[in-house]
């Protein structure tokens, strides 16, 4: 490369100096580029979270591909869940060209060295969770990875443009399944909003605490555009609307927006949910059962690993049986009428029709609508 930085002839103090100079002006880096010890840390460190967080981010929705209500629904979750693995392998590719073998960064995963993110510590009790997940979850990191679009780091740039196109097809996946629910029977209605309740606060703590610009090292150094605060409120005024618009209730009486400055405001975070278990959940939807034995997490000595375990787990007690709160969610289908898939003797189904939806709910910013089928309530 012709760039300054990569001239071998000069010392560590003037190419760090062209370095820097290069990256804060806008420049993009390569995987072959010479680059300071403290940018290749601080990449691989953040690439190696993020790839993290898509590996265990599959783990509270697995268990659902058994328990769709419906074949679409299966075949939709499926198909988010294969997303979500091939981000991750996209994610440990580009972190391997940083230096660490892939290997080394599962090994460090399973043994609790390194970080995913805090959302996945939390159970799923019920189809509902797999709606707020694909919706709201997803829409919150999407938030986040648009802004790392245009990182430093041209590799990961670059895979963050494709990774970016297929989230928004799972929130658009997920805003189905809410929107669905929210306008089917009493029942429904109800575990969508008990699922945001229980939702709401780790959605909150998602971008993680307030930051100092000036003080952000991975703002320095345009690994990432945007504070926590930043990307916490871009996420708000996009979706508190949205949710409002569907006639659901955010579980925050504090949460405002301020006219003149255009600014949420908004409770603890910490006040509006349960805190997540000290140990994560192996098998999410039965976490929540009284048991006691649904956690993935072992000790080995005083090292807790910060991960579940990733292979089949069986009760001790014998096979294991569906979580009471998962059932109610389930047994009408959906919103779909009870008798609507019952069999025909040649082994069709009956077309229920169209779900009810709200009208004029039109895509957020981010959001595409699926490809192949028509949209939800928008043209």
């Amino acid at each position: 490369s012709a760039l300054p930085f990569n001239d071998e002839a000069l010392d560590h103090d003037e190419r760090f100096d062209h370095f820097e100079e290069h990256v804060t002006g806008g420049g993009k880096v390569e995987a072959s580029d010479w680059m300071p010890d403290e940018y290749r840390t601080g990449v691989l460190r953040f690439v190696e979270m993020h790839a993290n967080s898509e590996l265990m981010g599959v783990l509270p929705e697995r268990e659902w591909l058994m328990r769709a209500p419906t074949l679409r629904r299966k075949l939709a979750l499926t198909a988010k869940v294969q997303d979500e693995v091939g981000h991750a392998q996209l994610l440990y590719r580009v972190a391997e060209d940083l230096g660490k073998p892939r290997e080394a960064m599962i090994q460090d995963l399973l043994d609790g060295k390194t970080k995913f993110h805090n959302v996945f510590h939390y159970p799923t009790y019920s189809w509902a969770d797999i709606g707020i997940i694909a919706w709201l979850v997803d829409a919150a990191a999407i938030v986040a990875q648009q802004a790392l679009r245009d990182s430093s780091y041209a590799p990961y740039a670059r895979t963050m443009k494709k990774i970016c196109w297929e989230e928004s097809v799972h929130i658009m996946h997920g805003r189905d399944v809410v929107l669905t629910m929210a306008t089917g029977t009493a029942d429904q209605r109800a575990s969508i909003q008990e699922a945001l309740d229980r939702w709401w606060g780790p959605l909150m703590q998602m971008h993680g605490p307030r930051s100092d610009r000036a003080r952000d090292r991975d703002i320095h150094w345009r690994i990432k555009a945007k504070t926590s605060e930043e990307l916490r409120q871009e996420f708000l005024g996009i979706y508190v609307p949205r949710i409002r618009e569907i006639g659901l209730t955010i579980p925050d009486r504090d949460l405002a927006l301020d006219p003149a400055t255009g600014v949420w405001a908004y409770g603890n975070p910490t006040g509006t949910s349960s805190a997540p278990s000290s140990r994560t959940t192996a098998r999410s939807p039965r976490s929540g059962s009284s048991s006691g034995a649904t956690t993935g997490m072992r000790r080995s000595g005083s090292a807790t690993r910060s991960c579940p375990r990733l292979g089949p787990r069986r009760s001790r007690d014998g096979p294991r049986t569906r979580n009471p709160r998962t059932l109610g969610s389930l047994s009408s289908r959906e919103g779909r009428r009870p008798d609507a898939t019952r069999r025909l003797r040649d082994g069709a189904r009956l077309d229920p029709g169209p779900a009810l939806r709200p009208r004029d709910v039109q895509p957020a910013p981010g959001e595409r609508p699926p490809v192949g089928r028509p949209s939800l309530g928008h043209p």
